[in-house]
């Protein structure tokens, strides 16, 4: 029996066979506003329609809400990450709805997110997830030092206090101007490879909500900065690709170019320093 997915006012009541909800609406449980959805259907419709009309034959089936609590849509473009409907779900719930999509469907996630709308939404998300990865992961490598298993136990327990109080106030401070760095660098690289086909913004949602998100993995001890790098980078690749309308190859383009031509910076200083000492040797 197909179940229908009942929610109100935002939020998701639970899922009710049919005579459940014309029993509950002559009960005064449900109401006709209640917004409804059901397989089959390419949006969600005030339930007194869902439980008089059939779903139209015509319809694109739909695999389910995008979120609980997901509001009406008619275009999976326009519907926006569950972010920006937090005054609907709630803070923590649109915040946590948000990070699980980015990370565990990712072209979905993409494909929901406004390409537009201000970059104040992004920038917030952003901080909040990647201030909460950075500063734990922070603390927990400042208390390994202090306990003797990466350093000077002596030498961490010195730089505690205002040293680390200063480190945690820097981090979004940091992480703010880091995500309109990195973004024009992105945008600048996409621009070059013929992958840029939206404006500046893009980018930076792009960039805000994979890093709110991945950051967040960096609280999994010793191994969760490397793999929040690593998976940033591939999200950073999908999501460019996905809100930009373009090649997968030129958004991988677009996001390795500024690290190559970093990583290949620094090898070239190595490689002057390491000649530059083998000459001062060779004369003394």
């Amino acid at each position: 029996m197909a179940m229908i997915h009942v929610a109100r006012d935002g939020a998701k009541i639970g899922e009710f066979s049919r005579e459940e909800i014309r029993e509950g609406l002559r009960a005064g449980k449900f109401l006709p506003t209640d917004m409804a959805w059901e397989e089959g259907m390419s949006d969600w419709r005030p339930l007194s329609q869902v439980v008089t009309d059939e779903p139209a034959a015509a319809a694109a089936p739909a695999p389910g809400p995008a979120y609980a609590g997901a509001l009406p849509i008619s275009d999976a473009s326009d519907r926006g990450l569950p972010w920006e409907h937090r005054q609907e779900l709630g803070l923590v719930k649109a915040f946590f709805d948000t990070v699980v999509l980015v990370l565990t469907k990712p072209n979905e996630a993409f494909g929901m997110m406004k390409s537009e709308g201000g970059l104040t939404d992004p920038l917030l998300f952003a901080l909040i997830g990647g201030s909460i990865g950075l500063i734990v992961s922070f603390l927990f490598q400042v208390g390994l030092q202090a306990a003797g298993f990466m350093a000077d136990g002596q030498t961490a327990i010195f730089g505690m206090g205002m040293g680390i109080v200063f480190q945690i106030i820097l981090m979004p401070v940091m992480l703010f101007l880091g995500m309109f760095i990195w973004s024009g660098i992105l945008h600048l690289c996409l621009m070059l490879v013929g992958g840029a086909r939206r404006p500046f913004e893009t980018t930076f949602r792009v960039v805000c909500f994979s890093t709110g998100s991945t950051y967040l993995l960096a609280l999994i001890p010793v191994c969760g900065g490397p793999i929040a790098t690593v998976y940033n980078i591939v999200l950073e690749c999908m999501g460019l690709a996905r809100a930009h309308e373009t090649e997968i190859s030129k958004a991988v383009m677009a996001v390795l170019l500024p690290i190559l031509v970093c990583c290949g910076g620094l090898m070239l200083i190595g490689l002057v320093t390491g000649f530059s000492l083998v000459n001062l040797l060779s004369r003394g």
